[in-house]
């Protein structure tokens, strides 16, 4: 059983020190048998980029004995050794244009130590471009650029990010500037940042970020996690005394999901499989605890984000496009960082349409409990206590109980957190009750309203609607007036109808009413 490592991200020692490498060569001679090229992709963060970086760095140095067994190794290619340019910004912490400017310097610095060549130039970006010039001149460059927005991610949300936009893109700028002279380029990083944005003078990139054909080069499909940690499989099942197809179907839940493409394989997070059999078969946050989205909560809460209709109403393709600096999208941030995915899609006049939906319960629970707890101001151990205890009230059907913990929950939010309009309150609402696993349709429509939500768990469907500044008699008479529990009558469910009130100035929960039908 080979060892599984998910902190060595160098294909040689990968090789050497013989970690479980799942072969994905077969990708990487597609990209380089074309002949010359040049390719954008873009992943969320953990997902192998660098890897997948380091392995195009071997093949380009002409190192054929580190592939042997694997699928590249008997491919028509002649392992011809092209100098290497590796630029690697994800160790950049550069904050202002001028931090930003001193990292590149370094970084080239290093980059012309390593090709006995010397730096000209006066600024950053020529002095890059006469160094690709300079090493090129015996055979054509590869360039390999990965997380090349890191310095932008570095100050998303603050003023400094259009100055070190400018940086980089005139940085960038070299590449293209240089192309007679390379032989590869290879672009990648966690977002999409708009051809305008950042790469207008680097226009000739091929984005393969959503092309079919590449959608499962990065992470683990089903066939390929199955055959490659068979034995560690066979070992979880003895470890938590659980059948082959049971233990099969959880790690299915909690850690695949991710698609890239709709018609495509969904993939597995490979580092999180990594440490869930690192960790002796432990169920758990892995990939999540990896790195907190601080940016992108700041983003959700400026913007008032709808995550109810974003999850439950299908969206166009403009979801997936590069986006400009200064004119963030929170929907295009999530899916691309990996928050949300492809689920489903459909075609409606002649467009295609997507439904997202979280990748799998990893993602789902850690982001949900982070929102609440950066939305609300609560301590993150305090949010998923009450979330535990209100499922515990719902698998118990009391109801009464349930709404006393809700109510307790927003006790617990701080007095600056703003619950006065109807999308806020709204999103904590909602955010609590995905936490809970069951079954919400918030604003669920049927043929004569809306309802706010309806949790079905098991035998029982419990169909809410929530008034702001009135009364919960109001709220449960628009239920029945309405007739909303009509769509499930037929079920054979018992339903039970449940009237809540909250009170903006007391920034509270004031009164329900619950009714079985």
């Amino acid at each position: 059983m080979k060892k599984i490592t998910s902190s060595v991200y160098t294909f040689e020692d990968i090789i050497k020190d013989e970690f479980l490498y799942v072969d994905k060569t077969e990708f990487i001679w597609s990209l380089i048998s074309q002949g010359k090229a040049m390719y954008f992709l873009s992943r969320p963060r953990r997902f192998g980029k660098s890897l997948t970086v380091s392995t195009l760095k071997a093949v380009f140095q002409g190192k054929k004995e580190l592939f042997k067994g694997l699928a590249i190794y008997d491919k028509p290619y002649d392992w011809k050794p092209y100098p290497v340019i590796h630029l690697d910004m994800g160790n950049c912490q550069a904050k202002t244009p001028e931090e930003l400017n001193n990292f590149l310097f370094d970084t080239l610095t290093s980059l012309a130590e390593e090709h006995n060549m010397q730096l000209r130039g006066q600024s950053n970006a020529t002095r890059f471009e006469f160094l690709i010039e300079d090493i090129a001149k015996k055979n054509p460059v590869v360039i390999l650029l990965d997380e090349y927005d890191k310095p932008i991610l570095n100050t998303l949300t603050a003023p400094e990010a259009m100055a070190c936009r400018d940086v980089l893109k005139g940085f960038y700028s070299s590449i293209k500037k240089c192309e007679s002279r390379e032989r590869f380029v290879f672009v990648t990083g966690a977002t999409k940042f708009c051809h305008v944005s950042l790469f207008s003078d680097l226009n000739n990139l091929t984005d393969i970020t959503m092309n079919r054909d590449y959608a499962t080069m990065f992470g683990y499909t089903q066939e390929e996690f199955e055959t490659y940690f068979v034995d560690r499989i066979d070992s979880a099942c003895k470890q938590l005394d659980m059948s082959r197809e049971k233990l099969l179907q959880e790690i299915k839940a909690w850690y695949d999901g991710y698609r890239f493409h709709a018609k495509a394989e969904s993939v597995y997070n490979p580092v999180s499989l990594a440490q869930f059999f690192t960790n002796d078969a432990e169920f758990n946050n892995y990939w999540f605890s990896t790195g907190t989205p601080s940016f992108l909560m700041g983003l959700i809460k400026k913007a008032n984000f709808n995550f109810e209709k974003t999850l439950n109403e299908p969206v166009m393709g403009l979801a997936f496009n590069a986006f400009e600096i200064d004119k963030i999208d929170p929907l295009a941030l999530l899916l691309q960082t990996g928050y949300l995915t492809i689920k489903s899609s459909f075609v409606d006049l002649g467009e295609t349409l997507y439904y997202l939906d979280f990748p799998n319960r990893e993602v789902k629970s850690a982001f949900e409990t982070y929102l609440i707890s950066d939305y609300a101001s609560i301590p993150q151990e305090t949010v998923g206590a009450n979330v535990f205890k209100m499922v515990k009230a719902i698998k118990a059907r009391d109801i009464n109980l349930f709404m006393e913990l809700l109510k307790t929950f927003f006790a617990a939010v701080q007095y600056d957190v703003a619950t006065d309009t109807e999308g806020r309150f709204q999103l904590l609402f909602y955010s609590v009750f995905l936490l809970i696993g069951v079954r919400v349709e918030a604003e669920s429509r049927t043929n004569n309203g809306r309802i706010d939500a309806v949790i079905c768990d098991g035998d029982q469907v419990y169909i809410f609607e929530f008034k702001l500044n009135q009364t919960a008699e109001i709220a449960l008479k628009q239920i029945q007036g309405k007739e909303y529990f009509q769509k499930y009558q037929y079920s054979g469910k018992r339903i039970t109808l449940i009237g809540v009130n909250f009170d903006t100035a007391a920034r509270q929960i004031s009164d329900w009413e619950i009714k079985a039908t």
